[in-house]
């Protein structure tokens, strides 16, 4: 939570100098690739706030806040089922204008899971509910990406997120004596997502 404050500090000053924009769309999730647990990409949704200052040259920023709904679903020797990972993002992104109908997009994000939850088909438990001892919740990245603005104000676009983090705990630290789920793979795994998305660009 405080590093959360602290970038919406930093932030504040760009965003009431910033141009004001809205988007949301699919997003296509996964995990890095995990053979132990014959993972799967998972859809989800996203959408965020973005601020953009105003600028005609080449070059130029975007900060974003938003959130997305991420997971991968998972085939054990035993089990089937999916996991849902809701996360908060804060995308930081430099663009490069390459005419004013298309923009490329670079730059870091930090994200921090606010909830999370799996179910098992043939588990007893069925349902596990809330796992976040599991989990860490902060995660950090880098995203790139590509957006067309067909005309003005609506824009068109795809992005890939990368995270650099590991998205699983050290299983020790989930308890002394605690097993597992079984979807918790023996390797440090990390997220990674695709979303396509449509938005809208309130232009001054």
């Amino acid at each position: 939570m405080k590093r959360l404050l602290m970038v919406l500090l930093v932030l504040v000053p760009a965003i009431l100098q910033a141009q004001i924009g809205l988007k949301g769309g699919i997003n296509f999730a996964n995990v890095t690739k995990v053979s132990s647990i014959n993972n799967n990409s998972r859809t989800g949704f996203g959408a965020s706030l973005f601020f953009a200052p105003k600028s005609k040259g080449l070059f130029g920023f975007r900060s974003e806040i938003g959130f997305s709904r991420q997971g991968y679903s998972f085939d054990t020797n035993t089990n089937t089922g999916n996991v849902n990972l809701d996360y908060i993002l804060l995308p930081q992104l430099s663009t490069i204008n390459i005419t004013r109908f298309f923009q490329i997009q670079l730059g870091a994000q930090m994200a921090f899971l606010i909830n999370s939850k799996a179910t098992e088909s043939n588990s007893s438990l069925g349902d596990y509910g809330k796992l976040m001892d599991y989990y860490n919740k902060f995660d950090y990245g880098v995203a790139g990406g590509l957006e067309i603005h067909p005309f003005k104000g609506l824009l068109i676009g795809g992005r890939y997120n990368l995270s650099l983090g590991n998205l699983y705990k050290k299983l020790e630290t989930a308890g002394p004596g605690s097993m597992p789920p079984s979807f918790i793979p023996d390797v440090n795994v990390k997220n990674n997502v695709v979303n396509l998305y449509i938005g809208y660009h309130f232009v001054k």
